[in-house]
């Protein structure tokens, strides 16, 4: 017989039975919804790719992220190829015989992740997960990361704006990475419809990563000539090794080019200029080594040419000089070698000019000139013929002012300007003063007051004046003038070639004769 009690205690431990499983399945029902959330989290998470050949059907966030990071140009399977390629060497292959096995996985290179491919009804589905993940990691500095992110968008968005070609080239040749300037040009060469997959196609053919013997062969110019276009576009190619490969770089050259092509000119102009010049030229550079010269010092120095081809030093050029005899002998070797520092100074200065008169008679006019750079020029001149006509010139001029100074008349000779040009020792004798005391510019200003203050009152003079600065046609004249001490002049006025004018003062004697006039008629005669 159950009493009240014992159903009492049977209802209460049947309702803590009932509880207890009620709560055992709650929580039960709790963790596997938690374990649920954490998958679902976890696929969101995971970098995973489906596709139909070569094509992306679908992916996740990430796997969509990864891809977005890599070139924009290619397929959706060659943008993947070029991101993991370098941790995955070889990718293409491998993929290859995942129709054949259904279910591959292979770990990176470094270890730290791994692929894993299924393969179902000819849908691919790629999945990358870290397998070498540490506590360390785990513990990364997201402000890190996020400086790390900063860094990679800043560099990216530099190489993407960067106004020349900039790209990475596999010790094989092939293309893993370049810029949009880099692809700009490959359009510009090939037209768009040609640049769509990826790798893109090598631009400039340069050599392979390790094939340079030195740094000098780390730089090429290399012109491209689009199509149907004749003009050629130059481009300076730099590489440098990287990564297993190169990295290059490919700026635009043809300003250089034109400028190179202009000096070039210039320089071709002005050798063949020196080529022809008669004055012999000798550059010598800062080291005072023999830089240039030309054919026309071989001639003038008789050194040979061999010698000059070896670059000697100036020393040794004026050395050579002096025992050839082409220059100046000094009286001593002591002098001689003060002389060459002195003229090295001199010509540094640019104040060395001289006239060297060589044994065997010739005269050669030597100028030094600095140049830039510290360099130094020598001209040689054969001024032979100019110094043997300047001689013979004088000569005549000493001997024109010999007869001149014999003739016992004064004589003085005027140009169209009125400047005293000649005069004999007679004229100055007569009017007792030397013209050259005015400077070498006495005029006949100057005469004319000097003859006034020295003569009776006359209207001579002033007709001397205006018939020496008339122009046109000209006859002589003559008329006779009286000094204040009483003496009697003839002034003869006579037109010369050139428009200058002779006037030639006689004394006259015995009455109204003249004295030692010669050739009497020949001048037209005027009374004053």
């Amino acid at each position: 017989m159950i009493t009240p009690l014992l159903a009492i205690t049977l209802v209460l431990a049947a309702f803590l039975v009932a509880y207890s499983i009620l709560v055992v399945m709650g929580h039960l029902e709790t963790r596997h919804i938690s374990a649920m959330r954490d998958q679902t989290a976890e696929e969101r998470t995971s970098i995973t790719f489906i596709f139909d050949d070569e094509t992306l059907c679908d992916a996740t966030p990430a796997a969509r992220d990864l891809l977005a990071s890599g070139p924009a140009r290619g397929s959706d399977w060659s943008r993947l190829v070029f991101l993991l390629e370098p941790r995955f060497p070889r990718l293409n292959e491998w993929i290859g015989d995942l129709a054949e096995t259904g279910v591959m996985d292979r770990p990176s290179k470094d270890g730290t992740s791994q692929l894993h491919a299924e393969w179902h009804d000819g849908i691919a589905r790629i999945t990358l997960r870290s397998t070498g993940t540490s506590q360390m990691t785990l513990a990364l500095d997201q402000h890190a990361l996020a400086a790390m992110d900063r860094e990679l968008e800043t560099l990216r968005a530099a190489t993407e704006r960067t106004p020349f070609a900039i790209w990475h080239e596999a010790a094989n040749g092939n293309i893993s990475w370049c810029n949009k300037a880099y692809l700009d040009l490959l359009d510009a060469i090939d037209g768009p419809e040609e640049t769509t997959n990826w790798p893109p196609r090598r631009i400039f053919d340069i050599p392979l990563s390790g094939n340079t013997s030195n740094d000098g062969e780390n730089r090429v110019r290399i012109a491209l000539s689009p199509p149907d276009a004749e003009q050629r576009y130059w481009y300076e190619v730099d590489r440098r090794p990287f990564s297993d490969g190169q990295l290059c770089t490919a700026l635009p050259a043809d300003e250089i080019v034109r400028v190179e092509g202009s000096l070039n000119e210039f320089v071709t102009t002005l050798t063949k200029t020196f080529a022809t010049l008669p004055i012999g030229l000798a550059i010598f550079n800062r080291e005072r080594e023999l830089a240039m010269f030309n054919p026309a010092l071989l001639d003038l120095t008789a050194l040979p040419v061999d010698f000059l081809c070896a670059k000697p030093t100036l020393s040794s050029f004026l050395d050579r000089l002096r025992e050839l005899q082409m220059m100046p002998e000094p009286k001593d070797y002591k002098t001689w070698r003060q002389q060459v520092a002195e003229l090295i100074t001199q010509a540094r200065n640019g104040t060395y000019e001289q006239n060297w008169t060589l044994v065997g008679g010739q005269t050669y006019r030597v100028t030094g000139r600095p140049h830039p750079d510290g360099a130094v020029a020598f001209l040689f001149e054969d001024i032979s013929t100019e110094i043997s006509h300047a001689r013979r010139f004088r000569a005549e001029i000493e001997t024109m002012q010999a007869v001149l100074d014999a003739n016992l008349n004064a004589t003085a000779t005027f140009s169209s300007s009125g400047m005293l040009s000649v005069f004999n020792r007679a004229y100055a004798d007569l009017w007792g003063y030397d013209p050259n005391g005015f400077g070498g510019k006495a005029s006949i200003l100057d005469a004319t007051t000097r003859w006034t203050a020295e003569s009776t009152p006359t209207t001579a003079w002033q007709d001397v004046r205006a018939f020496i600065t008339q122009l046109g046609p000209r006859e002589a004249w003559s008329t006779n003038v009286s000094l204040t001490d009483g003496r009697a002049l003839r002034i003869r006025v006579v037109p010369m070639p050139n428009n200058n004018t002779l006037v030639e003062f006689r004394r006259i004697v015995r009455g109204n004769r003249e004295e030692g006039l010669p050739h009497e008629g020949l001048l037209q005669e005027r009374s004053g």
